[in-house]
């Protein structure tokens, strides 16, 4: 496996453990994923919407951990999972994105 994919198991596992971790691990775990989505992002030439952009939500609980419940943390560990996996599919699979603008 992939350090990728290695990641990707570990999320999942702490998504399914959320009672063993500590707040300060699952924000550890949440801006590390932060971090791998912008670098997948970046190597894919994606380059999300401002104010729509699907991180905000994980950095949103990652910031918030020592307030937010477990439950939470349990969908914030899922999401960064899934994009993760959805990003490195596309980049492995070398699916290429073209963007043009609409002219109304």
């Amino acid at each position: 496996m992939s350090a990728t994919t290695d990641f990707i198991a570990d999320l999942v596992r702490a998504a399914n453990a959320v009672e063993k971790l500590s707040p300060n691990e699952v924000s550890d775990l949440l801006d590390r994923s932060v971090d791998t989505i912008r670098q997948l992002r970046q190597e894919l030439g994606i380059i999300p919407v401002p104010g729509k952009d699907a991180l905000i939500y994980i950095r949103t609980v990652a910031a918030g951990a020592a307030r937010v419940p477990p439950e939470e943390w349990h969908h914030g560990l899922l999401h960064a999972a899934e994009m993760i996996r959805n990003l490195h599919i596309v980049r492995d699979t070398g699916t290429e994105f073209r963007f043009s603008e609409i002219e109304s």
